[in-house]
């Protein structure tokens, strides 16, 4: 079963460009006026995203779009919260991301196993059966945002709101709603940085406030690191979670064949990450310079789209790429990016999902949806893709 996807929310090409478009590389006009380049195709895409002439530093875009007297983003890409290593170039993005590098290593990550499984064993231990159950309450939201802010040492007390300030960041929102999430944001963020300054603990924030050196951060740039890695290090999770447990449960057959073999599991993520990516898009670039993909020229000074999810479903790249199956090799996916700015929580994304699928299996001997797959609704964002709600029946093992 194929699951529903939104039309895509384009506009007619303007008549500007100097040569023909092709099928892959296209400008768009969006409705607000805004003219931007969407690249599509996997080989086009993996070029676009390792390409450095596709540039990302927070204050040129911020200047383009001045020029370009696009309003509603001026003070958004104007704020130092933004200015994080996703949104610089090499060699800043280099110096930053390097600082965060030791928190995120393999050995670091697998670490934390134990600790992801007593956190999902809890949350399963809490659904009960007598009626639907919605996955992304009881599961995918509640298991990374706690693993992620346990490791940036953000208060339990604290995560439900914050969750309130990344989703403006994500869904579609009007200007003067992100504009507050922002500032908030950015004093609570702030706020958090000088605490762990003046009594730094066993976190990431601590550990960037009390690195010495010439390459050490600044209280901004920690704090725009802390949103960016809190932010990303749970809203991809959850569509990942929720995505994946959609597509077993619409493929029965896939879920019957997991079930029946486990060392299918790690491929399986892959599969997942491959058929409903958890991000529809990588964030905006713009060319620094000329660019030719996919046979067609980008002027310079032009904003780009890249769309992740038309590379993970290229019948170039993989055959029959609407058929989701499980022992398909999918590497080599776009779901984390690829270049200087592929994921840096990719490891601990893949381990989540394992110890998840897992443990549902282990738990719930019946998955199935609560109701008709054509009325989930899926959070209006054109960056993420990822549902409202997963109501699921869920019968335990005996």
């Amino acid at each position: 079963m194929s699951i529903p996807r939104p039309a895509a929310e384009v506009w007619p090409a303007p008549s500007r460009p100097d040569r023909p478009a092709s099928d892959t590389v296209r400008p768009l006009n969006m409705a607000n006026g805004f003219t931007l380049w969407l690249v599509t195709g996997y080989a086009q895409v993996r070029q676009a995203l390792s390409d450095p002439r596709l540039a990302k530093d927070s204050h040129t875009t911020a200047q383009l779009l001045r020029d370009r007297s696009i309003q509603a983003h001026q003070a958004l890409f104007g704020q130092a919260l933004l200015h994080h290593m996703l949104n610089t170039d090499p060699p800043e993005h280099r110096r930053l991301r390097q600082m965060v590098n030791k928190g995120f290593t393999q050995r670091r990550v697998q670490a934390l196993r134990p600790r992801i499984e007593r956190i999902t064993d809890d949350l399963l231990a809490a659904i009960g059966e007598d009626g639907p159950v919605d996955l992304i309450e009881a599961l995918a939201f509640p298991l990374p945002i706690t693993v992620i802010c346990e490791l940036l040492g953000v208060p339990e007390a604290d995560r439900r709101t914050f969750r309130s300030w990344t989703n403006a960041f994500v869904l579609s929102v009007e200007p003067d709603v992100l504009q507050n999430a922002l500032t908030s944001l950015d004093r609570y963020i702030h706020d958090l940085v000088a605490e762990k300054r003046r009594s730094p603990g066993d976190d990431i924030i601590s550990g960037l406030v009390t690195e010495d050196g010439e390459d050490a951060l600044t209280d901004d740039e920690v704090a725009a690191m802390a949103v960016l890695l809190l932010a990303a290090g749970h809203e991809t999770t959850v569509n990942l979670i929720g995505n994946g447990v959609l597509a077993l449960v619409t493929h029965p057959d896939q879920l019957a064949a997991l079930r029946a073999d486990r060392s299918l599991l790690p491929g399986a993520i892959e599969e997942f990450l491959r058929f409903e990516s958890p991000v529809n898009q990588a964030t905006l670039r713009y060319t620094d310079e000329a660019v030719e993909i996919g046979g067609t020229t980008i002027p310079a000074g032009e904003f780009v789209m890249i769309n992740i999810d038309s590379a993970n479903h290229d019948p170039e790249r993989y055959p029959d790429p609407d058929r989701m199956d499980l022992r398909r090799d999918a590497g080599g996916h776009m779901a984390f990016g690829h270049g200087i700015h592929f994921c840096l929580g990719a490891p601990l994304a893949r381990l989540e999902a394992e110890v998840v699928f897992g443990r549902l299996l282990d738990t719930f001997g019946g998955i199935e949806l609560a109701l008709p797959v054509e009325r989930l609704e899926w959070r209006p964002s054109t960056l993420m893709r990822g549902l409202e709600k997963l109501p699921l029946r869920m019968v335990r093992r005996p």
